[in-house]
């Protein structure tokens, strides 16, 4: 194979936490050793933000904690200011991931402040991963709509990138978090988004609430970027973006790159039985 691509797993995270129903902790960690089993090395583990707010990250905590580590496999978290960061890191978080948006409604919405504000609460955040030596993902949220204030201007998420990238994150996800992107309209952001920062340190994350998931990260690809999230199953979405339901599922992403003798270093069948088994046990979650 000529080319290779990095995929993040987050479904434990952002597949997970807009379940109604709850999915049991042990059954968290065995997804996660599954996935880790199918050769994903980027797991987004967990999120430790208030289960006020999001119900589901309740057990963030025995989640960390509990996972079974694997050489070569780093278990990440988000986090939204220092608190999370540094009960993230005291649990074994060995990356962590700071969200804003491109979108000052979605921003207030959301995280209750200003993408400006949003930024300053970072800072302690970085300096926490600063000293442990841990990598820090930036997302930026709505980089191609918002639910309130519809299409977002490419410009609007290349100057958010410049900022996370100022703060010092290692790596930026521009995130269609809504799903109603158009490759012609993804190239655009990326091409925004490059004039800011090198493609080596942007990811793609698409929702397929369209269907067109898949042609924005070709789009994303053709431009330079080489690292995209997947949930697997296409569990998930934003529990506070209205129509945001269905990431991307990891098996789809990882059959277009296979197709286009692209390397993932993942196990397409043990990835597929891995999504079939996370599907019944939601089921049966639900049921």
């Amino acid at each position: 194979m000529a080319d290779s691509v990095t995929i993040v797993e987050v479904g434990p995270r952002d597949g997970l936490q807009n379940e109604k129903a709850g999915i049991a902790t042990a059954d968290k960690l065995a997804l996660i050793g599954r996935l880790a089993d199918a050769g994903l090395s980027r797991i987004e583990t967990t999120a430790f933000v208030s289960p006020r707010w999001v119900p589901e990250m309740a057990d963030h905590e025995a989640v960390m904690r509990g996972v079974d580590r694997r050489p070569g496999v780093t278990y990440s978290a988000l986090v939204p200011n220092e608190k999370g960061a540094e009960a993230a890191l005291a649990a074994g978080a060995q990356a962590l991931a700071v969200f804003t948006a491109a979108s000052e409604s979605f921003c207030r919405t959301n995280t209750n402040c200003s993408i400006a504000e949003s930024i300053e609460r970072f800072r302690p955040v970085m300096a926490l991963a600063s000293r442990a030596g841990v990598p820090v993902r930036g997302y930026v949220s709505c980089a191609l709509d918002c639910p309130y204030e519809g299409e977002i201007a490419p410009e609007a998420v290349a100057a958010v990138t410049a900022e996370l990238l100022a703060l010092g994150c290692n790596e930026i996800a521009l995130s269609d978090t809504l799903g109603r992107g158009t490759p012609e309209r993804t190239a655009a952001m990326v091409e925004a988004a490059l004039q800011r920062a090198p493609a080596t340190m942007l990811a793609g994350h698409f929702h397929d609430t369209s269907g067109r998931a898949i042609a924005n990260v070709a789009a994303a690809w053709e431009l330079g970027l080489r690292v995209f999230d997947g949930s697997v199953g296409g569990l998930g979405g934003c529990p506070y973006a209205p129509g945001a339901a269905g990431n991307l599922a990891t098996e789809r992403l990882v059959a277009h790159f296979e197709a286009k003798g692209i390397a993932t270093g993942i196990d397409r069948a043990c990835l597929e039985a891995t999504a079939e088994w996370i599907t019944g046990r939601r089921a049966a979650s639900t049921g």
